[in-house]
Parts: C-alpha cells; structure tokens; sequence
C-alpha cells in the first residue's frame, strides 16, 4: 500500500502539466502513487503523460475518460487510489519537494484523519502566502476551514466510510465537499508551511465570473440537505447559518459584482440578498456574527436592505 495517492485531473494543461508532475515524482516521500486523469484533452497534454508514464510505471497510474469536468475526473480517479491518505492537486499547479513527507509524518504522528498546509498564491507579478486559521473542532472547522481540497492530505478510509464525493457539472466543487465531509474528521492536524504553488490563470473557471457564478447557491443548498438527511442539521445549525451568511456576503458577493452583464450582475446581486433572508431570516442574530469580534463580522452586522447595495457598488469599483 503506497503512503499518499495523489489524484491528478488534467484538462488541457500542456504549457503546465511537466512542471506540476515534476514537483511530484522528485517528492522527498518516495512511497506515493500519481493518480493522472486526463479528463478528455484535446492538445498535447497526452503525449506529455505518456511519456512521464513510460519512464516511471512504478509511480504513475494513467487514466483516460470522456471530459466531464474537474469534479468528474477527481471522483473517477478514487477509486483507482490505494494509498493510506489521498491527496488531489490541480494540473496547473506545483508543489514543494518535502510536502507530502512532512504531511504524511505528521498524520502518522498525530494519528490525524486530515492534514491542512498553508500555500502561495502565485499572481504573474507577485506571490502571496496563504496562511489559515487553526480550528481544534468540526463546528470550528465549518467557520474557518479554507475550503480547497488540494492544501489537504485525508485518510483513505474517512473518505470511504463517507462516500463523498465532489458535485458533478457545479462550481465551487471544494465547498461542497469539504463541508460534507467535516462531521467525519475528528482529528485534524496542521503544517504551518505553504507547500503548494496555486497558479492565478486570467481565463481560469476561478477567474471568470459569468452567470453560472449562481451555482454557489445550489452548492450551499446541497450541503444543508446533507446536513438535514445526516440529522446533523440542528447540531451545526449555527455553524451552517454564519457559514451561508459568509459566502454570500463576502467571497460570492464580490465574485458576482465582476460580471460584465449588469442584467446577470443585478439579478445575482438581489438574489443574493433574497437567499439570505429567507433562508435565514434571523441571521442578524446569530451566535458567531454577534460574539467573534472580527472585522469580517463587523462588516456583516452593518449590512441592511440599504447598506446592502452600497457595499455592492463600493465591492465593483462604482
């Protein structure tokens, strides 16, 4: 049984996948399994993994399908992995040597269920270290989680006692399947070091924002169902509450004001604002907004139906 399997979904990634591939057979834990999707491309991405696949068959397992999407090719590439703990990463990004060494050594220590990194933004003309907050708990975790599934090394047999698996042909993917999968971690460890290297496309799905910016909502409904049908619901109800509140308020609420089409931008952002308020009418009142004194918080609190769209105005630049 090989320590990590790391899944590799690959989409037309020619000018990236040596360097991302690169990073992952010279890794300092020798002991991995490189799980590669190729997700039906249609440039030399291919060719490229053949030739990786030819010259180490001990460490690649190479996968070909129909292009389904991100989410579609990582859940194709579970039940291909053998390792102890799984990991996924982009084919666009890169990873340090020592990553997987130090995560692997830590969960084995610390008998953990999950490990989470820091990692680099990397912009064409900067780089910015992503530095994330320590939660000891799953409530925590649903507050403070970043919600990317690549800065994280998980225990194979977590994964399949829980069957998650990442929302086909949706957006936002990580937040669905990271919030689903929190009620099963119960020890979660924590590698203050950025390790991965998250490359900032102009025309990547991340960076462009059109009308399918709306799937945030069907991603976060589907996790407060899941929640419902787990009977988990009352339990995390205030974690799930502030969480929703959150997304929609901050990270959403600045995505969808980048929409070029002001029709589409206009709907979302009333849409938005509907959502939160009748999906949780009471959210003004809920525990974390009102005890965490934070500056996001304080933000949240000063939002009514006419600050709302002051702040969306001020959030695009108008």
């Amino acid at each position: 049984m090989p320590k990590v399997s790391i899944i590799v979904p690959v989409y037309n990634v020619e000018d990236y996948i040596k360097k991302c591939l690169d990073s992952l057979l010279n890794q300092t834990l020798k002991d991995i399994e490189i799980i590669i999707v190729n997700d039906g491309s249609k440039d030399n991405s291919e060719k490229i993994i053949k030739e990786y696949e030819k010259n180490n068959p001990e460490k690649i397992v190479y996968i070909k399908k129909e292009n389904g999407g991100l989410s579609d090719a990582r859940n194709y590439g579970l039940p291909y992995a053998k390792g102890e703990y799984i990991a996924f990463l982009d084919s666009d990004d890169y990873v340090e040597l020592d990553m997987y060494e130090k995560m692997y050594e830590l969960a084995k220590k610390e008998n953990s269920d999950m490990v989470e990194c820091d990692f680099y933004w990397e912009y064409p003309n900067k780089t910015k270290v992503d530095i994330g907050e320590k939660y000891s708990n799953q409530k925590e975790m649903l507050q403070k989680a970043r919600v990317v599934a690549w800065n994280k090394l998980i225990k194979r047999s977590i994964l399949e006692e829980a069957k998650i698996r990442f929302p086909k042909g949706f957006r936002y993917e990580d937040v669905e399947f990271t919030y689903k999968l929190i009620p099963y971690l119960n020890k979660v460890s924590f590698v203050k070091e950025p390790f991965i290297h998250y490359i900032q496309r102009e025309n990547s799905i991340s960076n462009v924002q059109n009308e399918r910016t709306k799937e945030i909502f069907e991603v976060l409904e589907h996790v407060i169902e899941y929640y419902k049908e787990k009977g988990l619901y009352k339990e995390y109800e205030q974690e799930l509450e502030y969480t929703y509140t959150r997304i929609l308020l901050c990270s959403s609420l600045r995505r969808i004001v980048k929409i070029k089409d002001k029709k589409i931008r206009n709907e979302l952002i009333n849409k938005t604002w509907n959502n939160l308020n009748s999906k949780f009418p009471n959210w003004k009142k809920n525990k974390i907004l009102n005890e965490e004194k934070t500056s996001k918080n304080r933000y949240m609190k000063s939002i009514n139906s006419f600050t709302y769209k002051i702040y969306a105005k001020v959030f695009r630049g108008v």
